[in-house]
């Protein structure tokens, strides 16, 4: 229980380190208020995360591909790419109202990849490529891979997986894992990898520069995470 406090004396810091580095600035309310939005935003992906997929209570019933990606668009994306992005942005000067929205426009999207390539990281990855071993099948979560396999499974298959996913032993996992191996989910991924490297790639070619906004940047960002492995 200590630790939830010790949450929200980590979260009041980002304040009071923008409060002694930032308050100058003309955007210092800009970016209190993105910490603000994007922190909001971030609780609530988690919330959904957490009451569609509890660890204790299995029910493939609550997932499906609408959810998954509103989750991982509020629970990974805004923080983990749009937030760096604008920071930056309010910092050098270019954060217009259009700008914002043509980062979001890619970003958000390269946020959503970015948690799919996680997910089929996590099964799929070499352990010591990506330093931990995946728990997602034995801790019922709502990822890529098991939405996957629920719109392809016969009756049959379906009812192994409700059988067997998120239980906390070893034999189960493997039989889910067989299970993806036999409806070929690999390929599948990497069907939906090149093309999401295809619609971003296409998102950025489209980023007016007019207003300083540099393709570059957000080009940069793709590369580092397109067809990575760890």
């Amino acid at each position: 229980m200590i630790a939830i406090n010790d949450s929200f004396i980590l979260e009041s810091s980002i304040y009071i380190i923008l409060k002694k580095f930032f308050r100058q600035e003309s955007y210092y309310i800009d970016i209190v208020e993105l910490f603000h939005d994007v922190t909001f935003k971030t609780e609530i992906g988690q919330l959904l995360d957490l009451i569609t997929a509890p660890e204790d209570k299995v029910n493939l019933n609550e997932f499906g591909f609408s959810k998954y990606y509103f989750i991982v668009r509020y629970k990974t994306a805004f923080y983990s790419f749009y937030l760096p992005v604008a920071l930056a942005m309010f910092q050098a000067g270019v954060a217009t109202e259009k700008n914002l929205q043509q980062a979001k426009d890619v970003l958000i999207p390269l946020g959503e990849y970015f948690q799919v390539q996680d997910d089929y990281l996590d099964c799929y990855g070499d352990p010591e490529h990506i330093g931990k071993i995946g728990t997602d099948i034995q801790d019922n979560k709502c990822g890529w891979l098991i939405n996957k396999a629920l719109e392809m499974v016969t009756p049959e298959q379906r009812a192994l997986l409700d059988e067997h996913y998120g239980r906390k032993n070893a034999q189960a996992e493997a039989k889910i894992k067989q299970l993806y191996l036999d409806l070929e989910l690999e390929k599948h991924y990497k069907e939906y990898e090149a093309k999401a490297i295809q619609e971003i790639g296409a998102l950025i070619e489209k980023v007016d520069e007019s207003d300083g906004l540099k393709r570059a940047v957000l080009s940069g960002f793709l590369n580092k995470i397109a067809g990575r492995s760890r």
